[in-house]
């Protein structure tokens, strides 16, 4: 697959002047939640209404969609409101169900991507459509697991193509549900940049206070669009509550939103200026996360200094670690006077939590 102008006819039909938005319940509960939620998002900035109808849960017993009865709710939507419709498809009767009931976007989990075997029953039971398919990246941080599966679908014949950024699941404790790993997805950009780009902050953060910051950074970064879930009652939600935002708010994060794009001369420029600034405050805020954690471990190691009435300082330690970041370094293309001085500020840094430790 080859990065292609036309991967992108399908959103430029479309002629918006605003990113594209997805939005809509985590899951669909009952027809009426469905159509208010839909009623109350008409005539807004949401271009796809989105309802949850099979739900793969994590464990067994949590609620798991109501099935295919959710998909003539969604009809209705369409019917009373305008709004086109999608959900997601996890196997080949999802689609066909889908299909029947003229779902206009259909979009596959993070748990099904992971499965080579899984996107190639999706892709040949959508073989041929006109239908937009977008893919949301695998739960494990895998660029060519992601590519593999749209791969797929491009093979099948399928034109109206995109993906989603959904975020990835750690084992470490992080303030998101699911860390968005930011430079993996501009690396997918850099790859295709003309496969339109939409982000999940609902998913990635967790946490509905979270959500703005998130669309803003993914704004900031040339994302084409948001899928952002939305519940007139989020705390009462059946799955995902504490993610949920209400359509209200959903209204005013759109308002309050800073679309980067320019109209004059140096509108080019000015938009890859603000796409490379908002990548270096990615990395800048990977590189606080990292020292953060560098620290922590710095706290274990003087508490065991402690136990054992060590010395703090371990100059032959220090000085092995200095040699190697040099010449880690220099393959970088960084100046050994650069690395001095940056480790020999972390070193101290070190030190110093290791002598709070020990003098506690």
């Amino acid at each position: 697959m080859e990065n292609k102008k036309e991967m992108r006819t399908w959103l430029d039909d479309m002629k918006l002047d605003h990113p594209l938005v997805i939005a809509g319940p985590c899951s669909a509960e009952t027809e009426e939640q469905v159509l208010k939620i839909a009623h109350e998002l008409k005539d807004t900035d949401v271009n796809y209404y989105r309802a949850g109808i099979w739900k793969p849960r994590t464990r067994p017993g949590n609620f798991e969609g109501v099935g295919a009865l959710g998909l003539n709710w969604l009809q209705k939507v369409k019917a009373e409101t305008g709004l086109k419709t999608a959900t997601e498809v996890a196997n080949r009767t999802h689609v066909e169900l889908a299909l029947e009931h003229d779902i206009d976007l259909l979009w596959i989990g993070a748990r099904s991507t992971v499965s080579p075997f899984i996107m190639q029953e999706i892709a040949d039971a959508l073989k041929g459509t006109d239908k937009i398919v977008l893919v949301k990246n695998p739960v494990n941080p895998d660029l060519a697991l992601w590519l593999g599966g749209i791969e797929r679908m491009y093979s099948a014949g399928i034109k109206n193509l995109g993906a989603i950024h959904r975020g990835f699941s750690t084992y470490e404790k992080s303030k998101y549900r699911n860390i968005p790993e930011w430079q993996l997805a501009i690396e997918f950009q850099n790859g295709f940049p003309d496969l339109p780009l939409i982000n999940d902050p609902s998913h990635i953060t967790g946490k509905r206070d979270m959500i703005f910051d998130v669309s803003q950074t993914a704004l900031d970064l040339n994302f084409d669009g948001l899928m952002i879930e939305t519940h007139y009652d989020p705390d009462n939600a059946w799955s995902d509550a504490a993610q949920q935002v209400t359509p209200k708010r959903l209204i005013q994060i759109m308002k309050d939103l800073k679309i980067r794009k320019e109209s004059d001369p140096e509108a080019e420029y000015n938009t890859s200026l603000n796409n490379l600034r908002a990548q270096i405050d990615v990395v800048d805020n990977q590189i606080i996360e990292l020292l953060g954690k560098r620290m922590k471990v710095a706290d274990g190691i003087g508490a065991l200094k402690k136990q054992k009435n060590v010395a703090v300082l371990q100059n032959r330690r220090w000085n092995e670690i200095l040699g190697k970041m040099v010449l880690e370094g220099e393959e970088r293309g960084l100046s050994e006077e650069f690395i001095l001085r940056m480790f020999k500020a972390i070193h101290q840094e070190s030190i110093n939590h290791q002598e709070k430790v020990i003098n506690s």
